[in-house]
C-alpha cells in the first residue's frame, strides 16, 4: 500500500528535493473549498486554492500531536526554483484525529500563487515526537529547507505527505 502512495512523490522528486525517503503511517485529507480533495498530482486551479484548505489528520488517538508545513519547491520557477522551497503554512500541536484547526497556526496560511510554470504544492505532516514541543517559528518564508526544520525542532522524518500541482490560470483557462 505504502507504494503506491509513495510512488507519484518519488516520479515527481517531492521524496529526494524537499524530504527524505519515509514510511506513510498516518492518514492525511486535504480539501480545498469543501470539495476539491488534493491528490498527488492532480491540478487545481488558483481561485480554488485562495483560501485556507480543511486539513484532517488522522493517528492513533488525541494524545499524539502533529505539525503540519506547506511550502512550495517551484519558487518563483520551476526551471530556477532559487527561492526553494518557499513556504506557505505551519501549523504546530495538532491533536491526532482532529483537524489543523485545533493546532496552533505559527505561520499563517499564505495562498499559492504560481506565476511562471507549474508549481508543487506539498503538505508535509510530522508525528511531533515530545507530544506538544515548542517549534520554532522561521525566520523567512523563502529558502526554507523542510529537512533542516524537522531536524532542527525534533520532528524526525514525515508521517504524511501529499502534493497538488497549480499554475498560473490564464484568461484563454478560465472560460
Amino acid at each position: 500500500m505504502s507504494i503506491l502512495i509513495k510512488q507519484p512523490l518519488i516520479i515527481e522528486k517531492v521524496i529526494g528535493e524537499v524530504v527524505d525517503n519515509f514510511n506513510p503511517s498516518v492518514k492525511l485529507k486535504v480539501i480545498y473549498n469543501s470539495s476539491k480533495e488534493v491528490y498527488n498530482g492532480h491540478e487545481l486551479m488558483p481561485a480554488v486554492i485562495m483560501s485556507k484548505p480543511r486539513v484532517e489528520i488522522g493517528g492513533e488517538d488525541m494524545r499524539n500531536a502533529y505539525t503540519l508545513i506547506v511550502v512550495d519547491p517551484d519558487a518563483p520557477s520551476p526551471s530556477d526554483p532559487y527561492l526553494r522551497e518557499h513556504l506557505h503554512w505551519i501549523v504546530t500541536d495538532i491533536p491526532g484525529t482532529t483537524d489543523v484547526s485545533f493546532g496552533r497556526e505559527i505561520v499563517c496560511y499564505e495562498a499559492p500563487k504560481p506565476v511562471i510554470g507549474i508549481h508543487r504544492y506539498v503538505f508535509i505532516l510530522f508525528k511531533q515526537i515530545r507530544g506538544r514541543q515548542t517549534v520554532k517559528t522561521p525566520s523567512s518564508r523563502d529558502c526554507f529547507n523542510t529537512r533542516r526544520f524537522a531536524a532542527e525542532n525534533g520532528l524526525g522524518l514525515p508521517v504524511a505527505v501529499v502534493y497538488f500541482n497549480a499554475q498560473r490560470e490564464t484568461a484563454a483557462r478560465r472560460r
